[in-house]
């Protein structure tokens, strides 16, 4: 074969080989069907990170939308006041009634407003399961602060125990009994400030009723507590709002102060 012959044959060669690796549409896989050297499929078979298919990854599950509102202030330890106006009854759970000057109440105040302080940024959640406005026009809901159930939280730490009302039980039912009886086992809160008071689901709790000489309370005992005059109840916990509420504030310290009244330690408690 003459020189010539074998060049044109090899320009033809060089024209196929290049026709090869020109590039399709853009986005578009190569045609070729294997790599130089015997290496195996080229892109032919092959897709960019940007053509993958989705179900290749994970997706990100997007949570659900609960929309905030606002604590104005507590009223007890089970009701609260948001800044739209609406009251807020904690549902499946009862605490001691300030009003009625019942043992523990002023605590049990306190402890909800420690968990969410007025301002604080709350969401609100229904059960299908029971009512969800009563009597008062109170919503009744469970509240949540991020991940806390402030429900389930205030009947652990014993300031306020269970109420199913009418026997009905909600969703958490089940773990807030339980959080009950483990609280009045170790003895928490109103479980230790308010001996003998029941623990009964069915109705509101019972911690009985400070009074001038004595504390009812399903079994408590009677009589005044010494190092105080007048003459303060026997009781597991009190302090100087519930002496101002019982009307007998200041009081006299002549004894050892058992309920801390006396900070500055001149004799007189609760100034």
């Amino acid at each position: 074969m003459s020189r010539v012959a074998i060049c044109a044959l090899a320009s033809v060669a060089v024209g196929l080989a290049s026709a090869g690796c020109t590039a399709g549409p853009a986005g578009a896989p190569s045609t070729t069907s294997s790599a130089p050297g015997g290496a195996g499929p080229t892109t032919a078979t092959s897709l960019s990170p940007a053509t993958a298919p989705e179900g290749g990854t994970k997706k990100r599950q997007r949570r659900p939308h609960r929309p905030l509102v606002t604590v104005a202030y507590v009223i007890d330890g089970d009701t609260i006041v948001l800044t739209n106006g609406e009251h807020v009854r904690l549902v499946q759970i009862d605490a001691p009634e300030v009003h009625q000057s019942e043992c523990f109440a002023s605590k049990s105040t306190a402890v909800l407003e420690s968990l969410i302080p007025p301002g604080t940024r709350v969401w609100l959640e229904t059960d299908r399961a029971l009512d969800g406005i009563d009597r008062y026009g109170r919503l009744l809901r469970y509240i949540h602060r991020g991940t806390t159930n402030v429900n389930l939280r205030l009947v652990r730490r014993g300031a306020a125990s269970v109420w199913f009302y009418n026997g009905d039980r909600g969703r958490y039912a089940h773990q807030l009994y339980a959080a009950a009886r483990e609280a009045r086992a170790a003895c928490r809160g109103l479980w230790r400030a308010c001996p003998g008071t029941p623990l009964d689901p069915a109705n509101g709790v019972n911690t009985g009723t400070l009074h001038a000489g004595h504390s009812t309370g399903s079994g408590a005992g009677s009589g005044c507590e010494s190092g105080y005059s007048p003459c303060l109840p026997i009781t597991g916990d009190l302090d100087c709002a519930d002496v101002r509420r019982m009307g007998k504030a200041p009081v006299t310290v002549t004894g050892s102060d058992p309920y801390h009244l006396d900070g500055d330690h001149d004799g007189i408690g609760c100034e």
